[in-house]
């Protein structure tokens, strides 16, 4: 007969394990228009003149040569006195202004990240390192320290250079790196063995094998990573690039027709007036913003303490299907934890607690000492200590047993229920009925019993728990009210995968997985259009962190799982995929909003500004000057010198993002077209008919 579940020991309160790391965002200590960034990014604007860096850019490349060739006829008119030197003066003056605010919106995002990969590098010092080589160790500097070297750091040391804990277990803060107060724990033999140079073991002794040598250190790669020295452009934006170049075509050949048109109406119509009008028409604003909106992207990522390796990983997350997480230390908290200890009937609970703690003195796994930490906030002032004399028979994974062989004889065990039997079995006892019925209930809700025997005789069963992460469930919430469909991948049985399935809340799981399992179910949903995001943080769950659209490693995972992500996450938080996606899909949405705006801008300038240049020779089209401008110079005018201060008004949205939401594409679409398109097409004609009425008013147009 089953026990009564009521005769068992919960785990109270003050025993619970671990809290879970409080989920926090980095505070930027600087403002968008912070001095110090604004110098920098003005001096980056003038230095990005050379036509060889603009050409990356078709719509400025355009507006720069239209400065170029306006500054030559304007220099040539002086010199040979030709009238209209004000007008060509102050359409000169515009262009290099407007080319100058496109490239300092994307100086700003580029000194942004610079900021903060300074930040990074302040973190990043030379250190002594203790080198362990033939037994002997010697102190060397830790830009000496190769690839497979071992190094010995102990309390109070700051670890010398990337690597893995190939010895020993300690706790270390992490805080120069994360931002982290709360130090973490680091092992080897585990998913949670990689260290990172200049980090600081604050507890315990670890030798290390360095992974990275110097100058190629994770920290190193971070730096040029966030700098954007390796920035790619992503999917749709090569796909808006070539949109907008095509437009600058159309209105290339719009503008040039212009001219023919006004000869047949007996216009001559100056060339500074064409580069003007084309200027306004082609879609300045979204060229000029476009390289900082991705920038700004990887900038937001890291202000999430998510370093992405490219701006596609961030865009490429605001289109995520499907995510993959590991169970072990992404779900949970990566080691099972005793939770509770059930007694046979004729077995008092304390006795069993009891037995349980000094069985398991010699039991150094995180399970072994869950149970010591559970025996003694239930036993408080009665739990054991070691006895004199005693035998301690230390936990091995080949006989899968811990225990104590007391003076007198007295021998206390615990261990799987296989090993127990055999155990039990040796010394003429068995597992009774009612301990067996025990192991299955446990075994059936995906926990794992162990078995606590006194001698011959069996006591009852210590449940041991996989505990998820604080908060894992609402997360997931989230996520599937995102879109997002959550399977776990596991290689625990059937039964504990659907048993932590069921308790997180995840729509789907993999159990018994092995790394082609997870690879295999990646490439599925690949093939069947799905974007896949993976996280993990073992060496096993590298080759899916690879072949995911989005591979997120944890940055206590080991190094190849960091290498074949495209993110890491420096928090090592399982849900922090939540703020990718809403990075990803907000720089999409501000992607989309600003070209919306920048597209409904040009019509607006179009309808604004032709009928006015033709008004003297077409009195017909005087019906169209809605607007009443006072001259086709003024028009022009107008026109360019909104078209330029718009830029830098637009720059705190290109670089913060618009809010994100989470709502559907026809919401959005009908939003921007609301929001952006009708305040592209209404805030130029008021913004060139108040700069016309100023113009006017100084008698120079």
């Amino acid at each position: 007969m089953m026990n009564n579940p009521d005769n068992r020991l919960p785990i109270p309160p003050q025993a619970e394990l671990l809290p879970g790391k409080t989920e926090r965002r980095s505070a930027r200590n600087a403002s968008i228009f912070d001095s110090s960034l604004v110098s920098a990014a003005i001096g980056h604007s003038f230095r990005m003149l050379n036509p060889v860096v603009m050409a990356t850019n078709p719509v400025m490349f355009i507006t720069e040569t239209g400065a170029l060739l306006t500054t030559a006829i304007t220099v040539y008119d002086a010199a040979i006195g030709k009238p209209g030197l004000t007008y060509n003066l102050a359409v000169l003056l515009v262009l290099w202004l407007t080319v100058l605010f496109s490239n300092f919106a994307e100086s700003l995002a580029e000194a942004r990240g610079k900021a903060q990969a300074d930040s990074l590098r302040q973190t990043r010092q030379n250190t002594v390192a203790n080198r362990l080589r033939d037994g002997k160790v010697t102190q060397v500097n830790s830009d000496e320290l190769q690839e497979g070297d071992l190094v010995v750091v102990g309390a109070g040391e700051l670890i010398p250079g990337d690597g893995e804990v190939a010895e020993g277990v300690a706790m270390v803060d992490e805080s120069a790196i994360t931002g982290e107060s709360a130090p973490v724990v680091r092992e080897g033999g585990g998913d949670r063995s990689g260290v990172v140079g200049g980090t600081r073991v604050i507890s315990d002794r670890i030798v290390v094998q360095i992974t990275a040598s110097a100058g190629n250190s994770f920290l190193d790669r971070m730096i040029a990573l966030v700098e954007g020295a390796v920035r790619q452009k992503t999917p749709n934006e090569l796909a808006l690039t070539v949109t907008l170049a095509g437009l600058t075509l159309a209105f290339l050949m719009v503008t040039g027709t212009l001219w023919p048109i006004g000869r047949y109406f007996g216009i001559t119509i100056p060339v500074p007036t064409l580069v003007a009008l084309l200027v306004c028409l082609i879609p300045t604003t979204i060229g000029a913003l476009l390289s900082a909106i991705g920038l700004a992207g990887m900038d937001r990522a890291l202000s999430a303490n998510v370093l992405a390796k490219s701006g596609k990983a961030v865009e490429l997350a605001g289109d995520i299907d499907t995510l993959l997480l590991d169970k072990t230390g992404t779900i949970t908290m990566g080691n099972r934890q005793a939770t509770s200890f059930i007694p046979l009937q004729d077995t008092d609970a304390r006795h069993l607690a009891r037995i349980a703690m000094e069985s398991s003195f010699g039991d150094q796994t995180h399970e072994g000492r869950s149970i010591v930490t559970l025996g003694r906030s239930i036993l408080g002032a009665e739990a054991p200590a070691e006895t004199p004399g005693a035998t301690i028979i230390p936990f091995s994974a080949q006989t899968r047993l811990s225990g104590l062989d007391l003076p007198g004889g007295k021998k206390l065990r615990k261990g799987s229920s296989d090993a127990l039997r055999t155990w039990l079995a040796d010394l003429g006892g068995d597992i009774p009925g009612e301990l067996q019925s025990i192991i299955d209930a446990v075994a059936r809700k995906g926990m794992t019993p162990l078995v606590v025997a006194d001698g011959n005789r069996a006591l009852g069963v210590v449940e041991l728990s996989d505990v998820l992460k604080p908060g894992i469930t609402d997360r997931f919430r989230r996520l599937r009210s995102m879109g997002l469909r959550v399977v776990m991948v596991t290689g625990d049985n059937p039964l504990t995968a659907a048993e932590i399935a069921r308790q997180s809340g995840v729509d789907d799981y993999i159990a018994e997985a092995k790394p082609e399992d997870k690879l295999r179910y990646i490439r599925k949903e690949q093939q069947s259009g799905r974007l896949v995001a993976m996280m993990g943080d073992g060496t096993n769950d590298a080759p899916a962190l690879a072949q995911a659209d989005i591979g997120v490693a944890m940055n206590s995972g080991t190094q190849a799982a960091k290498e074949a992500g495209n993110m890491v996450d420096l928090d090592n938080d399982p849900t922090k995929l939540i703020e990718i996606i809403e990075i990803g899909k907000q720089l999409l949405m501000t992607r989309g909003a600003l070209t919306t705006f920048s597209i409904a801008n040009d019509i607006a300038k179009y309808f604004a500004i032709i009928p006015a240049m033709f008004l003297l020779a077409i009195p017909g089209l005087r019906v169209l000057n809605i607007m009443q401008l006072s001259s086709p110079d003024s028009a022009i005018l107008a026109a360019l010198i909104f078209n330029a201060i718009i830029i830098p008004i637009l720059i705190p949205i290109a670089l913060r993002g618009v809010r994100y939401r989470p709502l559907g594409a026809e919401v959005l679409l009908r939003k921007n077209l609301l929001v952006y398109g009708v305040g592209g097409v209404m805030v130029p004609f008021a913004g060139i008919k108040l700069i016309d009425m100023l113009l006017s008013i100084t008698g120079l147009f």
